[in-house]
This record gives C-alpha cells, sequence and structure tokens, in this order.
C-alpha cells in the first residue's frame, strides 16, 4: 500500500496533532471548525459503546470541535469514563475559547482502561498552539494503532463555478466488522448543505462504504464515522435531496468514503489479500449480504484464501450456512474472478484446481455468487485470515 502524501487544507479547518508521551509517535488530534460548520456522524451499535461515542453522539448539533486519542479506547470504563471523557472535552472548550457542549471526543485502543487525563491535557496545550489547516497526514498518522499505513484520501471537484474540497481519514485494521461505519473516520468538505440533511446522507455514505467491509467480523465498541461540512465553498447551499448538486456531492463523498474502507481491508491485520464479494440474484439486497458476509468471515473460507488452497467446498459451506430461507442450490453459479467454479449446484466442467488456485495466487480477487432468485445485489470488501493477524492480537498488549 503506498504511503500517502500530505494533502491540501479544507477551509475552514484546522489541525494541531501532539504526542502524550504513552507512545513513541504522535497519538494526539485537535480538528477545530470555523463557525458555520455542520457535523453529522454514525456511531457504533456496540452495546459496550464507549463513552466518548455516547458522548459524541449528544453534541452533533453543537459541534465545533474534535478530540482524537489513540492507544486507549476508554472503552468498559463506566461513568469514571464519561467524566473523563468530559474532563478532556472541557479543557479543548477552554482552550479554543468555545462552548463545553461543542467538542466531540474520539478514542481508540486498548479496552478497560482509564484515560491518561493529565497526559492528554498537556498535549492538547501543545497541539491547540500549533494550529494549522495542512496536518492532515500528521493526523492520520497520529490515530494509528496496528495500522501499518495512514488512511488518507482527498477529492477536488466543479460545482457550478466553486471547487469543492473534500479530505477524509480513517484508522482500523483489526476488530472490523462495523455496524455502522469503521473504527474511527473522519471526512470533511467545503460545501454549504442544510443540517438537515445530513443524517441521511451521513448514513448513506457509511452503507455504501464502511457498512461494506469486514476483517475478522468483530465490531468496535468505539466505531464512528464523522462527516463535517464548513460551508467555506462559496457556492449556494444544498437545501433538498432533489437537488442535482446533493447527488453529485454524495457520490463524490461515497468514492472518498470507499477508498478509505477499502484501504483498511487492505492494511488489515496481518492480511496478505483483498477479496471483493459479490452476490447477486437475491431476493433481496438483505439476503445478498447475509452470503457475503457468511462467506468473507467464514474462518474456514478465510485461511483456505491465505493458504492459496482451491479448496471451492469451503464457498459452499459459508453460502449454505447464511440462513437464506428456501435457497435452491441448484440454481447458485460461483465464480473466482471469471473462473466458473460451480453451476447448478455441482462443480463447473470448466473448473480445475489449478485454475482456481491461479486466481487465488493473486493479490486481489472477487469471488461471485449469483443465488438466481431475485434482482438483488451486494458488493463487501474482505481480507484473509493468516498467521500474523493471530500474532499482531495475542500480542496486543505485551
Amino acid at each position: 500500500m503506498p504511503y500517502p502524501e500530505a494533502i491540501n487544507s479544507v477551509p475552514g479547518v484546522l489541525i494541531g496533532v501532539a504526542a502524550t508521551g504513552e507512545k513513541d509517535k504522535d497519538d494526539l488530534v485537535i480538528v477545530k471548525f470555523e463557525e458555520g460548520a455542520r457535523i453529522a456522524g454514525v456511531f457504533t451499535n456496540s452495546a459496550f459503546a464507549a463513552p466518548p461515542v455516547i458522548i459524541a453522539k449528544s453534541r452533533q448539533n453543537t459541534c465545533k470541535a474534535w478530540i482524537i486519542n489513540s492507544g486507549n479506547a476508554n472503552a468498559a470504563t463506566g461513568a469514571p469514563g464519561i467524566r473523563d471523557a468530559e474532563d478532556i472535552c472541557a479543557n479543548v472548550s477552554r482552550l479554543l475559547s468555545i462552548e463545553e457542549d461543542s467538542v466531540m471526543p474520539f478514542s481508540t485502543g486498548v479496552i478497560g482502561e482509564r484515560l491518561p487525563l493529565q497526559l492528554i491535557k498537556d498535549a492538547t496545550e501543545r497541539a491547540v498552539s500549533d494550529m494549522s489547516g495542512n496536518k492532515w497526514l500528521e493526523a492520520a498518522e497520529a490515530i494509528m494503532t496496528t495500522d501499518t499505513v495512514p488512511k488518507l484520501v482527498d477529492k477536488r471537484f466543479s460545482l457550478g463555478n466553486k471547487t469543492i474540497v473534500i479530505n477524509g481519514m480513517a484508522k482500523g485494521s483489526g476488530m472490523i466488522r462495523p455496524d455502522m461505519a469503521t473504527m474511527l473516520s473522519f471526512i470533511a468538505c467545503s460545501i454549504r448543505i442544510n443540517e438537515d440533511l445530513l443524517p441521511s446522507l451521513v448514513k448513506h455514505v457509511a452503507d455504501a462504504s464502511f457498512n461494506r467491509i469486514t476483517v475478522d467480523g468483530d465490531t468496535s465498541t468505539n466505531d464512528a464515522f464523522v462527516l463535517a461540512c464548513t460551508g467555506k465553498s462559496g457556492s449556494p447551499s444544498i437545501e433538498n435531496a432533489t437537488q442535482d448538486e446533493y447527488t453529485i456531492v454524495r457520490q463524490a463523498l461515497i468514492e472518498v468514503a470507499q477508498d478509505l474502507a477499502q484501504a483498511i481491508v487492505r492494511d488489515g491485520e496481518g492480511a496478505t489479500k483483498f477479496v471483493s464479494v459479490q452476490i447477486t440474484g437475491g431476493r433481496t439486497e438483505r439476503e445478498c449480504l447475509q452470503v457475503a458476509y457468511s462467506i468473507a468471515e467464514s474462518p474456514l473460507v478465510k485461511t483456505a484464501i491465505f493458504a492459496e488452497d482451491a479448496n471451492w467446498g469451503r464457498f459452499c459451506m459459508a453460502i449454505g450456512k447464511a440462513g437464506v430461507p428456501d435457497l435452491d442450490t441448484d440454481k447458485i453459479t460461483l465464480w473466482l474472478d471469471d473462473l466458473v467454479v460451480a453451476e447448478g449446484g455441482c462443480i463447473s466442467t470448466e473448473y480445475s484446481e489449478e485454475k482456481g488456485a491461479a486466481v487465488l495466487a493473486q493479490d486481489e480477487f472477487s469471488v461471485t455468487v449469483d443465488l438466481g432468485r431475485g434482482e438483488g445485489k451486494a458488493t463487501i470488501w474482505t481480507a484473509d485470515l493468516s498467521h500474523e493477524y493471530i500474532r499482531i492480537n495475542a500480542e496486543y498488549r505485551s
């Protein structure tokens, strides 16, 4: 995966980065928005949602700043964790001279430990004292935990006679099976938009990107995807979802989010393969997703992919256990890239182990299944399961 280059600023966004001293790198990010920014997000559905998630969700309509720390998730910390998150937010609000309820906190890292409050407060002062619009790369590096590279995307396009700027960063490598978004992802853009449109817009973008990836099937306690629209593009405000401008902006945001989501899969802990799982011919999109995730999250499928073992029966197993009612296996067709593996519920006459192994030997390929029962379709992105994944997570706290 290529290391991203520094990207330009988004009008109306300032970023500060600092090190708390808990790690041997920067691990704290402060993001400040100029007056008029509109912000909305989607958050984990985990019953163990972390205190920063609870607070961030409640402050979307008043938000003027973010504080992001890596290395400590402040999750499973109960009422003390809530107080800690509120405390670091109050410190940010004081330093930036903004309202106390206008700071959204985000944390990622080890679950079950209290935040190092004084270290975070000291680092916050350093970050706030040196803010600029051009620190996106430094911020993307600072929010990394087991990631091997920062995930950073920028996009420029014209809307009317104005240039729209979109920047996005994400972190995530393991504990990836979002139930809303990814572990942490942040996108800022310069458009002006009616704030009533933001909740549905951010959900649509998440459903087309972050809600279509899985590395290991585990949903984080801290998942958050947040979109900030600064309104500094100079273009007219988008006031309803029927405008052509809304459709153009939504597609641009989806493209940025999909690039970030796919970067997370490519950087999955120990991953050596990037796999697109495409299901067609379902009665509904939902049942297509059932089959897709059943394939993508099967340890037997994922280890076969890692071993480049063309054991096509494992795909049949995963399809069969997906829980799709009244599934007629005689109508199912399975491909690896363009190679027909099975049709009519049996091995294809075109297929051979050698041909299958040649597909699996590639760094990237697709698994496609036609269920032969409707017009539904869905695509998700996943990775293999390697020895390295086990090592990374076995040694995560050592």
